[in-house]
C-alpha cells in the first residue's frame, strides 16, 4: 500500500469487483503488522469486551474502554483505513451519537459503525450529512444479543431475509457507506452485494461480500473456544510469524480461497 487508504479506494475495488481483507485490532503491535501486511480495513471493534476483557458479550464496553484501543491502534497503523464501532447505548439517541461519534473521529477513527436495522436511519443520515463515515451492520447484531436469543445465524426465513435487504437498501439511501453482514446465509449476502452500490464486508456471510473481516486473535489461532465458529480459519496453521499469516488472510480473501463453502452459510 503506497497511500492510506480511503473509502474511494472500497468503492474502487466494488467497481472492479476486486476483494479487500479487513481485521479487527485493538493495540498498536498487531495493527503494525496487519497494515505492513496489505490489511486495508482495521476495525477497531467493541468485540475486544470478549476477546481482550473477557466477558460473555460485547455489551459492557464502554466509550472509554473504545477510545483506549483506539488511541493504540491509530498509534501502531501506516496506511490501513481505520473503522471504530460505537458502544452499546452510545447512539442510543441522535445527541449521543453525535456526541460519541465525533470523540471516535477526533481520537483517530476515519468511520465508525453502527449495528442496527431501520431505528438507525436517521442517525446514519444525519451523521452522514456532517461528515462522519458510516458503516452500518446488519444480521447478527451481538449488542442485541439479549433480544435475539443468542449468536444465531440471521436471514434464513423469508421474513427475516426481506427485512434484512431492505434495511440494506434504506441504510445506503440514508447515507451509509458500508454495510456489514454478519453470519447471513451466502446467497443473502450475494443478493445484497449485487443490488447496493456501496461495499460490502462479510464475516460468516460466504465469498460475495466486497470485503472480508475476521477477529485478528481468530486468524492467528488466539481464540477461546472450545470449537471456533465455521467462519474462523486459523491463518497461523503453516506460517512462520504473525505477519505472514496475516498476509496469507490477505491473499486467501483476494485470490477468493477464504471464505471457502466450508466457513459459510
Amino acid at each position: 500500500m503506497s497511500k492510506t487508504i480511503t473509502l474511494e479506494d472500497f468503492r474502487i475495488h466494488k467497481k472492479n469487483k476486486t476483494k479487500f481483507a479487513c481485521l479487527t485490532a485493538y493495540d498498536a503491535s498487531l495493527t503494525k503488522l496487519m497494515s505492513q501486511a496489505g490489511v486495508e480495513l482495521i476495525l477497531v471493534g467493541d468485540s475486544l469486551g470478549m476477546v481482550v476483557q473477557g466477558h460473555d458479550s460485547t455489551i459492557p464496553v464502554s466509550m472509554e474502554d473504545l477510545l483506549y484501543h483506539l488511541r493504540c491502534v491509530k498509534r501502531g497503523n501506516e496506511k490501513s483505513h481505520i473503522m471504530a464501532d460505537m458502544p452499546f447505548m452510545s447512539y442510543a439517541t441522535e445527541k449521543l451519537a453525535y456526541d460519541n461519534a465525533m470523540r471516535l473521529m477526533q481520537a483517530g477513527a476515519n468511520s465508525i459503525k453502527v449495528e442496527g436495522g431501520e431505528w438507525i436511519l436517521k442517525t446514519t443520515e444525519l451523521l452522514s450529512q456532517r461528515g462522519i463515515p458510516v458503516c452500518a451492520h446488519l444480521g447478527l447484531t451481538p449488542q442485541s444479543v439479549n433480544r435475539l436469543g443468542g449468536y444465531s445465524v440471521q436471514g434464513r426465513d423469508l421474513e427475516d431475509k426481506n427485512r434484512i435487504l431492505s434495511e440494506a437498501k434504506q441504510l445506503e439511501s440514508a447515507g451509509a457507506e458500508i454495510i456489514l453482514l454478519e453470519c447471513v446465509p451466502a446467497i443473502l449476502a450475494e443478493e445484497i452485494s449485487e443490488v447496493l452500490k456501496v461495499p460490502t464486508i462479510g464475516i460468516g456471510a460466504g465469498s460475495a461480500t466486497d470485503g472480508q473481516i475476521m477477529v485478528c486473535y481468530d486468524a492467528i489461532g488466539a481464540y477461546s473456544w472450545e470449537k471456533p465458529p465455521k467462519f474462523v480459519k486459523n491463518f497461523m496453521k503453516g506460517s512462520d510469524s504473525i505477519l505472514e499469516a496475516f498476509k496469507n488472510y490477505v491473499a486467501e480473501v483476494k485470490s477468493l480461497n477464504f471464505p471457502s463453502a466450508e466457513n459459510s452459510f
